[in-house]
């Protein structure tokens, strides 16, 4: 893709431990570009305490506006690891309730296409993953809800990295192509 062009915007989505950031990593390389971490991450070690419901939104914020910041400097296709249908997700399940300011974003917000992984790898401990036992069941609400959001998005499944990483690259390409006229 030549510089100046459109920046399409992916996110990557799915259950803790899915394998969200080792494939932005990879397909950032593979596409020579850059990816947007997950804003959890740099906010949650600063708390000092557990996280509230008004946390999920401050993290939907400082996420958009990393991505927002990002964007400037992919080089046609920025990788977004989480979105706000993760915080909603999560949100719904943690708290029973979404903020109305995650529920308008994620229409004023969109993505041209979401990568939904599968929680089909072992879990990996972290001090910020929570809830190794319930993936599955949140991978059913993650599709249900961008499902009801009516929100692009292909799975991506598989214990290998490179096999996950061909799927993606795979759906990504077929999803630009067919944005940009029939041509990559």
């Amino acid at each position: 893709m030549e510089k100046g062009q459109r920046v399409y915007k992916i996110a990557v989505t799915g259950p803790e431990s899915s394998g969200k950031t080792t494939l932005c990593r990879a397909l950032s390389g593979y596409f020579r570009t850059i990816w947007t971490p997950e804003y959890a991450r740099y906010y949650l070690p600063l708390l000092g305490r557990k996280y509230s419901f008004a946390d999920l939104t401050r993290i939907g914020k400082g996420q958009l506006q990393w991505q927002q910041r990002d964007a400037g400097r992919a080089r046609g296709i920025l990788f977004c690891d989480t979105d706000l249908i993760t915080l909603k997700v999560w949100s719904d399940f943690r708290f029973g309730a979404t903020d109305p300011w995650i529920l308008a974003q994620l229409r004023q917000n969109p993505y041209d296409l979401t990568l939904l992984c599968h929680p089909d790898i072992p879990w990996e401990a972290d001090p910020l993953r929570e809830n190794p036992h319930d993936r599955e069941d949140l991978l059913l609400r993650f599709r249900r809800e961008l499902q009801e959001w009516d929100i692009p998005f292909c799975e991506v499944s598989g214990s290998g990295h490179a096999a996950r990483l061909a799927t993606a690259t795979g759906h990504i390409a077929k999803k630009v192509t067919l944005q940009n006229g029939g041509k990559w």
